[in-house]
């Protein structure tokens, strides 16, 4: 990586699905949270988490911040963690995603450089914007969502140099896209710890 990155766990949901605050699920005697940070530390220069229980994620990160628009979820989440970045470029992750591959991240970083977003694009059209890289740049667009009354994460792209990146195109890193499954549902919960066992 030729310039440091900042790396952003976003925590903010309420796990309804899941039934219990799924960021601190154990996996192997660590809360799930904290081995999504140890992974993103390898790629980021620094882990921030995006929560308004600042207190209860502390631990597992540099900085822990709040929304500054509480209530419209995603995109307040990402507008913290984006004002927050001490660096250019930041990796935006969710919590609940312990199958994140340092090698696919790094890759994304450097697919964004000429961007102010990498974001991997389904071949139905759908996105995922909670593995993907955002230049700081992007702030103006998600506050001006934000007040417009927007609530979609994908809701800001529109004017904004977006590298939409295939699924063919990680094939060789990741070819069942692993990278970008997360954890909604216990039925979800239990099968990814007998997945992240078996290797």
């Amino acid at each position: 990586m030729v310039e440091p990155v900042s790396g952003v766990i976003l925590a903010g949901g309420a796990s309804r699905r899941m039934g219990r605050d799924k960021a601190l699920l154990d996996l192997g005697g660590r809360p799930l949270i904290a081995v999504v940070a140890e992974r993103l530390r390898i790629v980021a220069d620094e882990v921030i988490i995006c929560a308004n229980q600042v207190e209860r994620y502390a631990p597992f990160a540099d900085r822990c911040v709040p929304d500054v628009y509480p209530g419209v979820g995603t995109l307040g989440g990402l507008h913290a963690g984006l004002a927050a970045a001490a660096h250019e470029f930041a990796i935006v992750v969710g919590c609940d995603m312990p199958f994140i591959r340092p090698a696919v991240l790094s890759w994304f970083v450097a697919a964004a450089a000429n961007s102010d977003a990498a974001i991997l694009r389904h071949g139905d059209g759908g996105v995922e914007p909670l593995h993907a890289i955002y230049r700081r740049s992007c702030l103006p667009a998600i506050e001006a969502a934000i007040a417009a009354g927007a609530r979609r994460a994908d809701a800001f792209h529109a004017g904004l140099r977006v590298r939409y990146i295939s699924p063919d195109e990680l094939v060789s890193l990741d070819p069942d896209l692993w990278s970008f499954r997360n954890l909604n549902t216990p039925e979800e919960w239990c099968a990814a710890q007998s997945d992240l066992g078996a290797g």
